[in-house]
């Protein structure tokens, strides 16, 4: 397991227990590392208040693990609109949004692709870039993120982006199905 996904598995539940969905976790540089931690709340919102929250308590769980042996910089934030897309769950969320992505390998001689998400097929992503369909494994995008347009700014502005499907958030952010009162008769 990469350092990245260690530090993902170290810090989740916490965040999920605050309340926070984990949305990315990077790290790099060479003369001051830089460890980012991306999360948002079920509905998509993230204050001050919450990045300070979170970065307190990812302080403290890095302090004691003290998984990265050198001196490096925590830097917390929200996704925002030009987010990074991640997981499949991601791509299906943002269907109908325009999208940039770099792949690892060159697909029909080029890396770097824009175009708006026309859906998902198992581990696909597929695209319609400049008016025909183009297919990606996800394993083969090494970055994707949304590209801020009328739409989208439109949609976050009225509260109408989507919000991560409930099957996909972790069992303590999920909402319980009302209970559905037992039936009662008077003896």
């Amino acid at each position: 397991m990469d350092l990245q996904s260690r530090i993902a598995a170290l810090i989740e539940p916490s965040l999920n227990a605050m309340g926070f969905i984990l949305v990315r976790v990077r790290f790099g540089g060479t003369k001051r590392p830089t460890l980012q931690i991306m999360a948002e709340r079920p509905d998509g919102t993230m204050t001050v208040e919450d990045c300070a929250d979170v970065s307190r308590s990812v302080s403290a769980l890095l302090d004691v693990e003290d998984p990265i042996p050198s001196n490096y910089q925590l830097e917390v934030s929200s996704p925002g609109l030009e987010r990074p897309l991640v997981r499949i769950e991601d791509y299906q969320r943002f269907a109908g949004y325009e999208v940039k992505l770099e792949t690892a390998l060159l697909i029909d001689g080029r890396k770097r692709w824009r175009g708006r998400i026309r859906g998902v097929d198992g581990e696909q992503i597929r695209l319609d870039v400049e008016g025909s369909e183009q297919a990606f494994e996800i394993a083969a995008i090494t970055e994707a993120r949304l590209v801020v347009t009328d739409d989208l700014i439109t949609a976050s502005l009225k509260g109408l982006l989507p919000p991560p499907p409930p099957a996909t958030l972790p069992v303590a952010l999920q909402t319980p199905e009302p209970a559905v009162p037992a039936e009662h008769t008077d003896v």
